[in-house]
């Protein structure tokens, strides 16, 4: 069978806002897409569908059961592998005229410039606080633009940062959020998410992205959309440029930006799942998942939620290890640290890759 550009786009070139010009300028637009969950795979797949001529994905992490609800372009048979490459896999089997590249190394401060250097429209698909703050922060500094997605329970995040506008730019995510809490805000993974608003917001950002591009529409600049999917409902909250490049710039001079999720872990304050199932009888186990009704294979015997941790609320049982165990190995690897930290000579430990890997 012989495809060609004119029959693949014949849909979207037959808008007048698009035409053949409109797709000639997709055609010669460069994205990259962090993150390759729920929001990336969705985002990409329409982009690649729609006919951007390249796209780069970015994602260190690995398909798990648990990603399938909501990042629905993976297979059972994908559990495993890299989200980058398979996603990167699925775009060229469905986009012909599309070069797709994929990295699977984590966004980090002394990486990201040649990451993302080659790339004038970022696309924000992350789940990571410490991540959004590192890219915006990058995309102010370097005059790049950063299409925003978030996620929180039932509600969506979506805007535009960073566009130009005559001699100005927009603007940054810093003037909605001026400074990462002081708290950890769980991700989906500890808190849940139904898989429909996954999808809306991927496709507000891609529909934001095509419109940049093209130079169409309204694009939603100087303003965070929030949507609600229980409600239906959305509220446009209005932002007024405020942290501008200078400050910014010393921001990022003083930051670290580490994401525990891309740390590497210390063995000596982890315990394996092989290990913790011959165990189980002999350690307690305390919980940090939010969502207390997340399944767990086996018994816990405190439950301390991540996003309230109280270390004063902790019982060190007497002839016990202690096991804290969460989703993913994450939110549990920081907690220990934090009770190592309190009390070094405590047997606590972090069940290496969490539940989902026990």
């Amino acid at each position: 069978m012989t495809i060609s550009k004119v029959t693949l786009y014949k849909r979207q070139t037959t808008l007048p806002e698009i035409g053949e010009k409109g797709q000639i300028k997709l055609q010669e637009a460069e994205v990259v897409v962090i993150g390759c969950g729920g929001l990336g795979g969705s985002v990409a797949v329409h982009l690649a569908a729609s006919g951007i001529g390249h796209i780069h994905l970015i994602d260190y992490d690995e398909i798990a059961i648990s990603n399938l609800h909501r990042q629905v372009f993976y297979k059972l048979s994908d559990v495993g592998e890299k989200k980058s490459k398979t996603l990167a896999a699925y775009l060229k089997e469905i986009s012909p005229f599309v070069r797709v590249s994929w990295d699977d190394q984590p966004i980090r401060k002394s990486t990201i410039n040649a990451q993302l250097k080659d790339y004038p429209l970022i696309i924000d698909c992350t789940d990571s606080l410490i991540t959004k703050y590192l890219l915006n922060d990058y995309c102010v500094i370097n005059d790049k633009m950063l299409i925003y997605g978030s996620l929180y329970k039932h509600d969506g995040y979506v805007s535009s940062f960073n566009l130009k506008q005559s001699q100005k730019r927009s603007a940054n995510m810093r003037d909605a959020f001026p400074e990462l809490p002081k708290k950890s805000i769980p991700n989906c993974s500890e808190i849940g998410t139904l898989n429909p608003i996954v999808g809306i917001i991927a496709m507000f950002q891609a529909n934001e992205v095509i419109k940049i591009i093209l130079g169409i529409g309204k694009p939603l600049f100087d303003r965070v959309l929030i949507y609600n999917s229980m409600q239906n409902s959305q509220y446009s909250m209005k932002l007024t440029p405020k942290v501008f490049k200078e400050e910014i710039k010393g921001i990022f001079k003083l930051e670290q930006y580490v994401d525990l999720k891309c740390e590497i872990q210390d063995v000596e304050l982890l315990i394996s799942s092989d290990t913790l199932k011959t165990r189980l009888q002999e350690v307690e186990i305390v919980s940090v998942i939010d969502n207390s009704d997340t399944p767990i294979p086996f018994q816990v015997n405190q439950y301390n939620p991540y996003s309230k941790f109280d270390l004063e609320q902790l019982k060190f049982p007497k002839d016990k290890d202690l096991v804290v165990v969460c989703n993913k190995g994450i939110s549990s690897y920081e907690v220990v640290k934090k009770i190592r930290s309190a009390h070094p000579d405590k047997p606590v430990f972090s069940l290496s890759g969490g539940i989902e890997k026990f």
